[in-house]
């Protein structure tokens, strides 16, 4: 959702901000393609950065950790016991989990990792997976307010194109407020309101400094 909405916004004042200089349609229309790819490459390419450096660091933390348990595993075993009967596990009971916990290399690091670093060994996410849902959510929204221009030219295709954008703002509005809880009307109203805001900013811009290109 927050993929599709920064591509709905940003294209859709970049589209009416260049509307606003009164161009060629075929000018709008590049305009916003360009936008479009520009704009899911540099938030998928950003997205997968995040991702790799994320699970770059999980995998250094987990890498400390097995050398930790090969180098000191009394030590981590009374940790991890400690951590049990924090939970409320009798120590007696603790240590013997610990114990047995400790005895498998696989099992002791995945324990220590959740339990210690709160992360899970085997599910680190994936930089290629998150960066094609960036690169998708994206273009997605940064193609409905292109649309018009597509098929039309002029006045028409910049009514269409504010159409197109507030209902796409009001139904991620929505959606959001789905995942939020929050009232759908607040939640579609606040994204609604954003996109105006840019959009009427950018249109302005545009009219201000166009010189009516043909």
């Amino acid at each position: 959702m927050f993929g599709v909405s920064d591509g709905l916004v940003s294209n859709v004042s970049l589209i009416l901000g260049v509307a606003g200089a009164a161009p060629a349609p075929g000018v709008v229309r590049l305009a916003g393609l360009a936008g479009l790819v520009a704009g899911a490459v540099s938030m998928g390419a950003g997205e997968y950065v995040s991702m790799r450096a994320q699970a770059e660091l999980l995998e250094r933390e987990l890498e400390m950790e097995r050398i930790e348990l090969r180098r000191n595993p009394q030590v981590e075993t009374v940790e991890l016991s400690q951590i049990y009967a924090s939970r409320g596990v009798a120590p007696d009971q603790a240590r013997a989990m610990a114990e047995d916990v400790m005895r498998d290399p696989d099992r002791a690091l995945e324990a220590h990792a959740r339990e210690e670093l709160g992360i899970n060994p085997r599910e680190l996410g994936s930089p290629v997976g998150a960066a094609t849902s960036s690169f998708g959510s994206f273009a997605v929204g940064a193609l409905l307010p292109l649309l018009p221009w597509f098929f039309a030219h002029g006045t028409a295709a910049v009514v269409a194109s504010v159409v197109l954008g507030a209902l796409g703002a009001v139904a991620v509005g929505t959606a959001l407020a789905r995942f939020t809880g929050r009232p759908a009307l607040r939640s579609a109203g606040r994204q609604l309101l954003i996109a105006a805001v840019a959009a009427t900013v950018t249109w302005l811009v545009g009219s201000l400094v166009g010189v009516g290109v043909s």
